[in-house]
């Protein structure tokens, strides 16, 4: 059975988007937010657009 990348119901914050990302590479959800969060302010905002687009395109958990 393959494992599909889809927003969390049960590790969310916000939208799951993080919570979707970490239990797809089977790691704590923190240290995705973490990564999201240095990376937008390194990136300038370019991550929160990035968020943005992954909250529309990723499919709810079940």
């Amino acid at each position: 059975m393959t494992k599909k990348l889809k927003r969390s119901q049960t590790n969310r914050k916000i939208t799951g988007v993080c919570g979707g990302i970490a239990e797809y590479l089977n790691i704590d959800a923190t240290i995705i937010r973490i990564i999201f969060v240095i990376a937008t302010i390194v990136g300038f905002g370019s991550p929160v657009l990035i968020y943005l687009i992954l909250m529309f395109i990723m499919p709810d958990e079940y």
